[in-house]
């Protein structure tokens, strides 16, 4: 069966490269030869077009601006980067192709042009290479592909992963720009739209259904959704890569949606040109690691770019929908998506997120909204520049300008708005324009407050000045004017002007606040323990560590109810402790000079009642207002602790101070990544599954709405996956119209690097949470939760006996994969393990998956799967099984992401790592291993009933199923099969370099060589040189496999 899955992946490459081939017959095309497959299209295209001049005109490529005969012919060919305009119909194989072959035919050049005829010879024929491999999957072309590139110099080596990196990265723009077409052709239903959801079919869908128009408007009215942006994995991407990147994609889309004339196409293909050199150009590894306030620049860029200005564009596609229903829109004080981060507030495990940073980042994300607000303003005062207005409106404008003559002559406000640079309205604005007046207020608070914030930025003032009228501080401040404009605006008949860019411009101050997102902290419960163990001894309570969890419980409720300070201004402790308190003290100084900027208090590996408690106390004895404290998450993340996480939550919901201080309402953290690592992906799925309905249960039974944060990571051994399909995938009446979610690294560019791709991930988190809260998926029958409860014992046994109790497993995951050498990326502030032991059981979840995933083994998703489902069939619960995949959503998208995970996976690759990496003692666990997998894809076959993996993606039809998957995977292998290769034997050379093996004299010999190399500050070039081209070969095939972790 993985063979055949090969196979198909291999056929539908080789199909989709001779689809573009030149004929025989045809002239020969100047330039790049057959990597321009388009050539054919254009005899084609043009004669079915004809010879008119109007045609001739639009297709003319003005000689001066574009010489390159085969680029031009491969432009004016294509079916979709014509730039004759967007057509009607669309083929997602053909954009993807059409993308992929542009952008690589441009790259070769520049190669050619900037390395010379070389080393471009080098490039083409490996390229070849690895394409005829592909075709053949033959050991024989593996290993001239191997020993083509083994005869490499050491920095032409270095040069070609990076030249496969670029390419590898330059394919994923033109994925994200077919799947950004594929939902514009969606939503102008050219196309049918699929399993992928919108909000507008969704109404009209549960309406269909049965569920009244009254019941969809309240549940979405009510409806919170709550996307949290973190850190880890950080996108593997430099910044400077990545606006390359989007740049490109701009003109990628731009190529295939407008009409152009030919020095209007020229141009854009010279700003791709550009960006794509100035990608290749670039060092793209990132020599230190990112401090976390980094990371949130680098996280608040998408909401200047994307998200800021996405939101409202949305907002009013939902209130047409409603509105085509007959339905009120949505309530302009209801923000039905909502944004918060981890960035500088995840402290679990990463000593560099320190109550400096924090503050650090609370007032980064304050700066970047009131510049977002500032440049709104300013359109805004354009905009309204009306003279009506209602009565009392008039009045306020007009005492505005009475008390600034008072005080300030008209010549000193030219003087004042001329020194601050505004784009227009120096002068005193008249009363005769009086939205303006009112306006031109506003603006000259949100420059103080932003000349404000930048003084505590450079620590010049220490903290942002709540008593200054001159200032907004809280987004009630700002909402205050922006609606007096709306409610004189429709008191006078102009309630079109209101719900233009005022309407927009409310709902983002509604949604985003002064803080722009709200920022959670994070710290595991035994930082938690220790300050208070600190504080007991202090006081001569004797060892909080050594209390059982009643007398805990029992001490904590007692000082809660109480008011005696606890800590000491003489308390001694540990920096550990010391930082524990110095960050609840910031988050008391925050909640009170930067209000609505925190949002959670989770609490990281947490396992019973005292740790919550703990966490309100210490919030309390640091400052923090008692009415106004953060909201306090268990993090349940292990497999024991997320089946005993509902028990510890009664046992928190009988305490009766803490019922009455949630007042009816509390979220908890379920963790999908380390219980994946714990326990495997198939026991950790019902374990969260189970985990889920138990604890909602507990809810209802106290009283409590519950509200289930999702920590899901990237990849599906971290709980990844399609994002309609999660949502729709769990426990009934576990959402109940309240989501929180968190969105990882490189997921972040994928959902909001790109306007359309943003505007999608919010249409389908807001269609599947109202679905899922209306019209629930159906649950198992008992049967199917016995089945689920055995498998779930079986596989758990598996994958721990493998991982953790097996002798050859750790010296065989450090030697066949890059984990030990993955401190080096830099893709993050946070360690990759937790202790600084060797073994798994210290490694973090993600640099866990990660190194798997570059080999393209996986096995972290698969393992223990393939015993669970066998001890099954030996029961003769085959058709059971297959029952569930067919009617119960949770099993069925369960096997599906293990299927797509299944198709990634090359056992082939994996066993090249195996046989150049591995101490030949352990080759017969390896074999193991590989045989364990063959046996996984052919029982998930036998369960889905699929004649092979990609069957389901080929066969459905619908939007994002058009062989897409199998499109995606056979470029990508063409392009990842490379790096593989060229990673093994840096491996091989690294681990001799640090055994002290291996230190030749070795100087560069090429020219260019010598110059890239000439930047490096060491003597020792060689180890530079094999360290770095690992580097790249891990960001390489990091972009090919769409995942960090």
């Amino acid at each position: 069966s993985g063979k055949s899955s090969t196979r198909l992946r291999r056929a539908l490459a080789r199909f989709s490269r001779r689809s573009f081939r030149r004929s025989p017959h045809e002239p020969p095309v100047t330039g790049l030869g057959r990597r321009s497959r388009h050539a054919l299209l254009v005899a084609t295209f043009q004669s079915a077009k004809g010879t008119s001049s109007s045609f001739q005109e639009t297709c003319t490529m003005p000689k001066n601006l574009l010489n390159d005969e085969e680029l031009k012919q491969l432009v004016l060919g294509s079916e979709y980067l014509s730039g004759t305009g967007e057509r009607k119909e669309f083929d997602h194989h053909v954009v993807l192709k059409e993308s992929d072959d542009l952008l690589r035919t441009l790259f070769f050049s520049i190669v050619k042009e900037t390395t010379g005829t070389e080393f471009y010879d080098s490039l083409t024929r490996v390229y070849e290479l690895s394409e005829k491999f592909h075709d053949s999957q033959s050991d024989a072309d593996f290993a001239t592909l191997a020993e083509k590139l083994g005869s490499l110099d050491k920095e032409e080596t270095m040069m070609l992963a990076s030249a496969f990196s670029n390419i590898l990265n330059l394919h994923n723009v033109s994925e994200h720009v077919a799947s950004a077409m594929e939902e514009r052709h969606a939503r102008l239903d050219d196309i049918p739209r699929g399993p992928a959801k919108t909000t507008n079919g969704a109404i009209k869908g549960l309406i269909a259904r049965g569920t009244s128009p009254s019941a969809i408007y309240e549940a979405l009215c009510e409806q919170e959704v709550d996307l949290v942006l973190t850190a880890h994995p950080t996108q593997a991407l430099r910044r400077s890569m990545l606006k390359n990147f989007g740049r490109i994609r701009g003109y990628l889309l731009d190529l295939q949606r407008s009409r152009l004339s030919g020095y209007e196409r020229a141009e854009l293909l010279g700003g791709m040109t550009s960006a794509i050199q100035a990608a290749w150009r670039t060092d793209e590894i990132r020599r230190n690691p990112p401090k976390p306030q980094d990371e949130m620049r680098a996280g608040l860029s998408y909401f200047n770019d994307t998200i800021f200005e996405g939101y409202p564009r949305f907002c009013k596609r939902i209130d047409t929908a409603l509105q085509n229903q007959g339905l009120p829109r949505i309530p302009l004080d209801h923000s039905i998506m909502r944004f918060s981060s981890w960035m500088g507030g995840d402290r679990d495990g990463n000593p560099n997120v320190t109550a400096e940073c924090t503050r650090d980042v609370v007032y980064l994300a304050r700066v970047t909204a009131v510049n977002l607000y500032f440049t709104e303003i300013q359109k805004l005062i354009f905009s309204l520049s009306m003279w009506r207005c209602s009565k009392t409106f008039g009045d306020r404008a007009r005492g505005i300008l009475e008390e600034a003559g008072a005080h300030r002559a008209d010549s000193d406000v030219y003087e004042m708005r001329k020194r601050r640079n505004y784009s227009d309205f120096w002068r005193s604005i008249p009363i005769e324009e009086p939205y303006r007046v009112i306006l031109a207020e506003v603006r000259d608070k949100l420059y103080n407050t932003r000349e404000m914030l930048q003084e505590v930025i450079s620590g010049n003032r220490h903290a942002l000045d709540t008593d200054d009228d001159s200032v907004i501080v809280s987004k009630e401040q700002l909402l205050e004017p922006l609606m007096a404009c709306y409610d004189s605006l429709k008191e006078v008949g102009d309630l079109a002007v209101a719900d233009g860019f005022l309407l927009d411009l409310i709902r983002q101050v509604h949604n985003f606040g002064m803080g722009l997102v709200k920022l959670d902290i994070r710290q595991e419960s035994d930082r938690h323990a220790d300050a208070v163990d600190a504080i007991t001894q202090h006081i001569g309570l004797g060892s909080y560590n050594e209390w059982d969890e009643s007398k805990k419980t029992a001490f904590l409720v007692g000082e809660l109810e109480g008011k005696r300070p606890l800590i000491a201004n003489d308390l001694v402790c540990s920096p550990e402790v010391q930082e524990v308190l110095d960050t609840f003290r910031m988050v008391a100084h925050l909640q009170k000079s930067c209000p609505g900027s925190l949002g959670t208090y989770v609490i990281s590996m947490a396992t019973c009642a005292s740790d919550v408690l703990a966490v309100v106390l210490l919030q309390r004895e640091c400052g923090g207002d008692p009415k106004d404290l953060l909201r306090v998450a268990p993090l349940f993340e292990r497999l024991d602790d997320l089946r005993d996480g509902p028990a510890q939550l009664k046992r928190l919901f009988s305490v009766p101070w803490y019922h009455r201080h949630i007042e009816g309402k509390q979220e908890v953290m379920i963790g999908y990544s380390d219980s994946g690592k714990d326990a495997g992906r198939l026991a950790a799925a019902w374990a969260l599954y189970e985990g889920q309905e138990m604890a909602t249960h507990v809810g209802n039974e106290f009283g409590v709405k519950l509200t289930l944060f999702h920590g899901r990571g990237g990849t599906v051994g971290r709980g990844g996956g399609p994002s309609h399909l999660a949502i729709m995938s769990q426990p009934p009446a576990t959402i109940n119209g309240r989501l929180r979610v968190t969105v990882q690294g490189e997921v972040i560019e994928q959902n909001f690097g790109e306007h359309e791709n943003c505007f999608h991930t919010l249409d389908l988190y807001t269609a599947a949470t109202l679905e899922h809260t209306l019209k629930p998926p159906d649950g198992p029958v008992d049967e199917w939760r016995d089945v689920m409860a055995t498998m779930e014992k079986t596989s758990c046994a598996r994958y721990r006996e493998v991982v953790f109790q097996t002798p050859e497993f750790n010296p065989y995951f450090i030697q066949a994969t890059p984990g030990q050498e993955l401190g080096s990326l830099n893709i993050g502030s946070r360690p990759s393990k937790r202790k600084s032991n060797a073994g798994v059981g210290a490694l973090r979840a993600i640099p866990w998956i990660f190194a798997w995933t570059q080999s393209r083994f996986h096995l972290p998703v698969w393992l223990g799967m393939f015993e669970a489902f066998q001890e099954m069939k030996a029961l003769g619960k085959m058709d059971t099984l297959r029952a569930m995949y067919a009617k119960w959503p949770f099993f069925k998208v369960t096997m599906d992401l293990i299927e797509m995970v299944l198709a990634k996976a090359d056992p082939a690759v994996a066993a090249y790592y195996e046989k150049e990496l591995v101490d030949p003692s352990l080759f017969e666990f390896g074999a193991r291993l590989r045989a364990s997998l063959a046996h996984t894809t052919a029982i998930v076959l036998e369960i889905t009933a699929h004649s092979d993996l990609l069957t389901p993606q080929i066969e459905s039809g619908g939007q994002g199923t058009y062989s897409t998957l199998a499109d995606k995977l056979a470029m990508r292998s063409l392009y990842i099969t490379p790096l593989n290769i060229v990673q093994v034997e840096n491996l091989k050379l690294l681990r001799e370099i640090e055994l002290g093996n291996a230190k030749p004299d070795w100087v560069p010999q090429k020219e260019w060589a010598k110059e890239m190399l000439a930047r490096y500050q060491t003597n020792d070039l060689y180890h530079a040189v094999v360290s770095d081209t690992l580097i790249i070969t891990m960001k390489g095939i990091a972009a090919g496999m769409q995942n960090t972790g």
